[in-house]
């Protein structure tokens, strides 16, 4: 029957009406999910985080990262998760493994990494000139002149986990391990650790690239332990080692799979656009929102440096994990953690059928 004037009005504001009240819940099924993000510095160590907000990648994978959270340390994003402040991680792989240990399952979604780039040793140029060019003559006190103080950034951190390894697996002049002979102390970030070692406090420090080009640059350090140097990082290590690493506890990737999934593939599309980016082009993109208090040729430097240490693949393999199980055991954690336990590259693997390059 042919609808009069009056009753098409009213079907047409009903429909309307309709529409009009359905369209926020569409609105709202269509919005990005919030999703809380940690990493503890915003420097290019970090990058795959960085590109990805930049980059929107998070936001066409269907979640949105307001901003991050950045507490200044790994042991604080570590905290952060286990509180429940933080749904994702980004940092040293050991600090999941803790997690674990002490109760809270935390598992490795992948790494960004083969190398630990603050594994690198810079000691004194007053002892350089004198003849500690390498990491056995740490252990002569008469180069030296006394046990050699070592600083890390703190005794229990990172740089501490892994300097105990390179010197643990390297002999002195007596054969015993050159760890045997030195002296641990705690000594905290740029100014501190740099200012140290230029002052003679130090007579060496576990250095991040931008602590190793200062002392170099300004003269005062010299690296006797470069994990560039390919030939040492493999006497020392063995091969390659996931060291940063995303991850997320086990309960999130139970209750959350979909969001864990969009999470991986965002990193994994910002480190697969990192790879075929200029280096020049990666600045522009991150220098200004996350690294203008470096100059900006520093931080070019940087993204040269992490090119040449990526883990373009993302995957954690399981040889790589024992080698690194062999640096955290027991100075890290007391006992070994399986890798099924540790890792699942599941997501890693689905991401990288989705986007093939």
């Amino acid at each position: 029957m042919p609808l009069d004037r009056r009753r098409f009005l009213t079907v047409t504001a009903l429909g309307a009406a309709g529409m009009a009240a359905g369209s926020p819940r569409l609105a709202r099924a269509q919005s990005p999910k919030a999703i809380t993000v940690s990493h503890s510095v915003s420097t290019f160590v970090y990058g795959q985080h960085l590109v990805a907000k930049e980059k929107k990648f998070f936001e066409e994978e269907g979640v949105s990262v307001p901003s991050f959270i950045v507490p200044g340390g790994g042991a604080r994003v570590i905290n952060a998760l286990t509180a429940g402040q933080a749904m994702f991680g980004l940092g040293d792989s050991n600090h999941p493994l803790k997690a674990t240990e002490k109760g809270r399952d935390t598992t490795m979604l992948f790494a960004t990494d083969t190398r630990c780039s603050y594994a690198n040793i810079v000691v004194r140029k007053e002892l350089f000139d004198k003849g500690v060019k390498t990491v056995e003559a740490l252990a002569d006190q008469k180069l030296v002149g006394r046990k050699a103080v070592i600083a890390a950034t703190a005794i229990g951190s990172g740089t501490y986990v892994y300097g105990v390894y390179v010197l643990k697996q390297t002999k002195g002049p007596d054969g015993r391990s050159v760890n045997d002979h030195v002296e641990w102390v705690g000594g905290g970030a740029s100014t501190t650790m740099l200012g140290g070692l230029k002052a003679g406090k130090f007579d060496a420090i576990m250095a991040v690239p931008e602590w190793q080009f200062a002392a170099e640059s300004e003269g005062f350090g010299k690296p006797i332990y470069d994990v560039l140097d390919e030939r040492a990082w493999n006497r020392v290590f063995g091969g390659p080692i996931p060291v940063t690493v995303g991850y997320a506890l086990r309960e999130t990737i139970e209750k959350s799979p979909d969001v864990v999934q969009a999470y991986v593939n965002a990193c994994y599309r910002a480190q697969q656009w990192i790879r075929k980016a200029k280096d020049e082009e990666i600045v522009e993109l991150l220098h200004k929102p996350y690294m203008d208090t470096f100059k900006r040729a520093d931080v070019l430097k940087s993204v040269r440096y992490y090119r040449t240490i990526f883990d373009w693949d993302f995957v954690i393999d399981e040889k790589d994990y024992e080698n690194g199980m062999k640096v955290f055991i027991p100075t890290a954690v007391e006992k070994p953690i399986p890798y099924a336990k540790a890792a699942d590259m599941s997501f890693v693997r689905k991401a990288q059928a989705k986007y093939k390059s």
